[in-house]
């Protein structure tokens, strides 16, 4: 009689230690984040992250806001690369960036991890990007998941994911109804090509071009692969900081779709975002791209944010204080547009006339 093996989850592909152990790891880049509302309130590893809303009776009308988001193909850059611990800053960047714009202070997030294999001091490697995001955002890492998926990832695939919470007072929303004719749009760098349009710049720079991750782009002073990983810019507590110095209408978060496409979705019916394109250059990147690829201007303007990360929409009167404030914290800005009425043949924002150079 021939003696079988049950089968088993080990076998399957899952390494449940791996798991456990991984945590571990992460837990010192976790503690970092650590808000006083999640301070004491259970730990990682439990089933839920916990936050004590007692510290939401500061407010009149507390509205919270949630996002979400991920990182998309650039993950496939970090894989290739080896580097794993500045995808975090890109996921933190990609939600909490999408919280302030309605004037919400970011709380907490989660996060979720899913990978072919567990590595664990690749997953905690990410953690630990993810964790130092927090902190630039001025927000709690309260939990996550990692999720093992042989079968459907190979060993080395992974992607991930975010959610975050925040809160408003409800008479400090921000939205299209505060903003005016005769406001001033001033525009916030990033640093680079932040978390969107990877899918058209991988095509441009890898299939067309055939270039790899480790050419010296003259351009760019470093390899190709170290800029196209540079990490996010995390906006939140500088966008939070104007609207503590100064008056604000409104905020506009570039990811994808672009800049124009972006600024329309906070603009009110009836008014007009005039951006001109003279006020500022793009980074090296963007140009490389546009002339390897032979992409069209407008293509690469609904595609990628051209050197624009964040926008804010302020009174005239605010102006000076607003450029002070973001000068004072390191954020490089400049005014770049008005709002005006919208015409017959106009949309919610437009880009005119060209770059400087």
């Amino acid at each position: 009689m021939s003696e079988t093996t049950g089968a088993s989850y080990a076998a399957a592909g899952v390494d449940i230690e791996a798991g456990d152990r991984a945590v571990e790891l992460m837990k010192e880049w976790v503690k970092k984040t650590q808000r006083p509302e999640v301070a004491g309130l259970g730990g990682l590893g439990g089933f839920a992250g916990l936050f004590d809303a007692s510290a939401l009776k500061r407010y009149e009308r507390p509205l919270l806001a949630s996002a979400t988001d991920g990182v998309g193909t650039k993950v496939d850059l970090a894989r290739k690369m080896g580097v794993y611990d500045t995808i975090g800053h890109d996921l933190v960047g990609m939600v909490v960036d999408d919280l302030v714009v309605c004037g919400a202070e970011p709380l907490f997030m989660t996060d979720y991890i899913c990978v072919g294999k567990v590595h664990p001091e690749r997953v905690a490697a990410i953690v630990k990007g993810i964790a130092e995001g927090c902190v630039l955002a001025g927000c709690a890492l309260v939990g996550g998941e990692t999720a093992e998926h042989p079968g459907l990832l190979g060993p080395d695939d992974f992607d991930v994911a975010g959610a975050g919470t925040g809160v408003v007072e409800a008479d400090l929303l921000l939205g299209p109804d505060r903003i005016r004719k005769g406001d001033v749009v001033i525009a916030m760098a990033s640093s680079g090509l932040h978390s969107n349009g990877y899918s058209l710049v991988r095509h441009v720079v890898f299939d067309r071009a055939g270039w790899s991750l480790d050419r010296q782009v003259e351009e760019f002073g470093r390899t190709l692969g170290e800029e196209l990983l540079e990490p996010t810019k995390i906006y939140s507590l500088d966008c939070l900081a104007l609207t503590r110095t100064t008056e604000v209408h409104g905020f506009s978060h570039v990811t994808g779709g672009g800049l124009a496409n972006n600024l329309a979705r906070v603009i009110p019916d009836g008014l007009h975002a005039r951006v001109d394109r003279s006020t500022w250059t793009p980074g090296a990147v963007f140009d490389l791209v546009g002339r390897t690829g032979q992409v069209e201007q407008l293509e690469l303007e609904k595609t990628l944010n051209m050197g624009v990360g964040m926008i804010a929409i302020v009174p005239a009167e605010s102006v000076d204080v607003a450029l002070t404030t973001l000068a004072d914290r390191g954020v490089e800005s400049w005014v770049a547009g008005e709002i005006t009425e919208r015409g017959a043949h106009t949309s919610g924002a437009e880009l005119v006339g060209g770059y400087a150079r």
